[in-house]
């Protein structure tokens, strides 16, 4: 089993507007860290090599990130790592406060990678009943022998 993960955020700006330029023009960089990094399997990419035109909900304002890794430990350790937390820390400027869950991880079959349809079902599944063996997240995960 491989863990896919789910992040949406919504946008307080366009994104070719000043406000935003900082988060796209980390994106290349972050996304090759991510490409380079122990555990990473797959991310969620348009022909331009990120997910920015990719739409989620149907919904203009909200981004999506996707991917699949080898663990939660291997996730994390991307996370948490120098180049992604150096992009979570501007996210106050770029993204509205979430105000429900906008993170989510399941376990899949090696190989297999997620469609965004895949990942709204596990969101809204997470919002509407909580952490379960079916979707969690990271502070309250399962392991992948309950998937």
């Amino acid at each position: 089993m491989e863990l896919a993960q789910v992040n949406i955020s919504r946008l307080l700006a366009p994104l070719d507007s000043p406000q935003l330029k900082e988060f796209v023009d980390a994106l290349d960089d972050v996304n090759a860290v991510a490409d380079a990094a122990p555990g990473f399997r797959w991310r969620l990419q348009s022909e331009a090599g990120d997910a920015t035109a990719i739409r989620i909900f149907e919904d203009d304002w909200l981004i999506v990130n996707m991917s699949v890794w080898e663990s939660p430990e291997t996730l994390l350790d991307y996370v948490y790592g120098d180049a992604h937390r150096s992009v979570l820390r501007g996210r106050r400027k770029w993204f509205q406060h979430p105000a429900e869950a906008m993170t989510a991880l399941w376990w899949v079959p090696e190989g297999h990678r997620p469609s965004v349809a895949e990942a709204e079902e596990r969101l809204l599944h997470l919002r509407a009943h909580g952490p379960s063996s079916h979707v969690f997240t990271l502070k309250d995960s399962y392991g992948a022998t309950s998937a």
